[in-house]
């Protein structure tokens, strides 16, 4: 497999990228797919205490924590519980604690769909922080729209939800606080250029993620120069699949100088390993995207018979974090965890903390109240860092500017934020390393 060369082209630097107006009719979007009991809801004894009183604001949570992405899912889950427990310190929302209902959505767009329903029927919740997979955000997203309950996704990134919020399908209860995959296919496309990567094949997971991903790419990519080598047989797997041979050995075949695989992890690290298994990886650069950015993905594809790992060499991009309130966040979470935030975390903290704040500013825990406030509190008044620092400072009467952990997460008018991306590689000791990232900027 042909390595990075940390000492030669690919080094820390500023790529920085033109961003063009999103008139793109891609489908693509970020994660999907598989079923299970949902999780059980992680709340304080005060909240519970509010919420039977009928009291306090019931923030949801639509995320995997099993199924192909649950290996990202669960650490994002993992941040809610945190933000809830600062907020209801430092006065909790309304005057009442805040009470975190947890669903998992197992990565499925019907499971998604029932465990939405669920959020806003039975347990009555007045703001949802999800999906993760757009599959399932496709799936909630319209009952959130039809009940009225704004639906926050930290990493959901299909271009096809800026063109249904520019349409008015979502009445304004849909944003995200990570970018669509628009601009990650022009990052990846981008660097594969620069890289010296002029003929590329494709191979990605047969869903909105995947394929719009794809297109997107495909785009991005010849608008620079670049050749597909595959674009007139795209190589396009069944999320449900359990053997991949066929699929690698046609991403791979082609002589391409790179691969481009847009997968999910439990099924992605099937295909990469049948891929090696047939010999196929041999002086191919791999390149991945967010979906599999997870510290056991390496293990998961294997190692070599000489030991090495598989991936060793793989590069990919994913969205960044760097908002400034990401040193403050990520003390935070390595006081709690042990480990530095992975991918997305932030970015979930930042959902749930504009769900919270714009309650506040509402003086409501309606849903339609808190969609009424979520771009005020996300731009145009006085920047705040510190979620409890915001809610005080709403509580009196100021106007706030939210500058969060994963960025300064001002919402759009398609509920869209624009952001930046890592560029990440797999190390000879199967270490996910961030080496470089991608500013997009005017």
């Amino acid at each position: 497999m042909k390595k990075i060369n940390l000492n030669g082209t690919l080094r820390p630097r500023v790529i920085t990228l033109a961003i063009a107006t999103l008139t793109i009719g891609f489908l693509a979007a970020a994660c999907q797919e598989a079923p299970t009991e949902p999780a059980a809801e992680g709340e304080s004894p005060a909240a519970e205490e509010s919420a039977a009183s009928g009291e306090g604001l019931k923030l949801g949570a639509l995320l995997p924590a099993t199924g192909d992405l649950s290996s990202i899912g669960q650490p994002m889950l993992d941040a809610l519980p945190l933000i809830v427990e600062e907020v209801n310190a430092c006065g909790g929302v309304n005057d009442a604690d805040v009470t975190l209902v947890i669903e998992d959505d197992q990565t499925d767009p019907t499971a998604g769909a029932e465990a939405m329903t669920k959020l806003v029927e039975a347990d009555q919740v007045g703001a949802v922080v999800g999906a993760f997979a757009s599959s399932v955000s496709t799936a909630a997203v319209d009952i959130a729209a039809r009940t009225e309950v704004p639906l926050v996704s930290p990493g959901s990134t299909s271009p096809v939800f800026t063109e249904k919020a520019a349409a008015g399908d979502f009445n304004g209860f849909w944003a995200r606080t990570a970018p669509p995959d628009t601009y990650q296919a022009e990052a990846l496309a981008q660097l594969a250029i620069d890289e010296g990567w002029q003929n590329v094949s494709t191979v990605v997971i047969n869903n909105d993620y995947g394929v719009g991903f794809e297109q997107a790419f495909v785009a991005e990519f010849e608008e620079r120069g670049g050749t597909i080598v595959n674009k007139d047989n795209p190589t396009r797997y069944d999320p449900k699949a359990t053997t991949f041979e066929s699929e690698a050995a046609a991403a791979f075949g082609g002589e391409p100088d790179a691969v481009v695989a847009v997968l999910y992890a439990e099924t992605g690290s099937l295909l990469l390993k049948s891929a090696y298994e047939q010999g196929l990886t041999e002086g191919v650069q791999i390149l991945l995207t967010d979906g599999v950015q997870t510290p056991d993905f390496p293990e998961a594809v294997g190692n070599t018979a000489d030991g090495s790992y598989i991936l060793a060499g793989a590069i990919g991009t994913v969205p960044g974090a760097g908002g400034p309130a990401l040193a403050d966040f990520t003390a935070k979470w390595e006081e709690s965890k042990g480990e530095p935030p992975g991918a997305f975390v932030p970015h979930t903290w930042d959902a749930a903390a504009l769900l919270m704040l714009a309650a506040e500013a509402a003086g409501s825990n309606e849903g339609s109240a808190i969609a009424a406030e979520l771009r005020n509190v996300a731009e145009g008044g006085t920047e705040v860092t510190d979620i409890c620092a915001g809610l005080e400072a709403l509580r009196n009467g100021e106007d706030i500017n939210y500058q969060g952990a994963s960025g300064n997460v001002d919402i759009d008018e398609n509920g869209d934020v624009v952001g930046n991306y890592d560029v990440w590689t797999v190390t000879d000791e199967g270490q996910i390393e961030v080496i470089d990232q991608v500013i997009l900027g005017e």
